[in-house]
């Protein structure tokens, strides 16, 4: 059993932040579970452009408000608490923070917790 606390990973090295987000990497692909868990926090006003082509992405909003547009059909969705988004096709996205958004992650295959995104908004495929 893995019994792990935000408040005590937040100021680790799983917490690992970038462009106006924070993400706390809960689980790892090191843990082994098949899927890595997040609990990511984007700064309001901020603006995300991801493309997540070596993995399958879900997320789920605990708090804020936003949008997220799938940038190969323009369509667009509002992000608040309840909402939960899959990105099944690797769809490249912009993601957009109106108030401070709180959202739940799962990555398959799970991330190590030393990615860094790539130019083109995506982590590299795992070794």
């Amino acid at each position: 059993m893995i019994v792990r606390d935000f408040n005590d990973l937040k100021n680790t090295n799983r917490a690992v932040s970038d462009a106006r987000w924070t993400s706390v990497r809960m689980l790892l692909a090191d843990d082994g579970m098949g899927f890595s868990f997040h609990i990511t926090t984007l700064e309001a006003g901020s603006e995300h452009t991801f493309h997540y082509k070596n993995h399958f992405e879900s997320v789920y909003c605990m708090a804020g408000r936003g949008s997220i547009t799938d940038l190969a059909t323009g369509q667009t969705h509002e992000i608040k608490p309840g909402v939960m988004y899959a990105l099944d096709q690797h769809d490249q996205h912009v993601l957009r923070a109106e108030e401070e958004l709180v959202m739940a992650c799962c990555f398959n295959p799970p991330v190590t917790g030393n990615e860094v995104h790539q130019a083109d908004g995506s982590y590299a495929a795992a070794d």
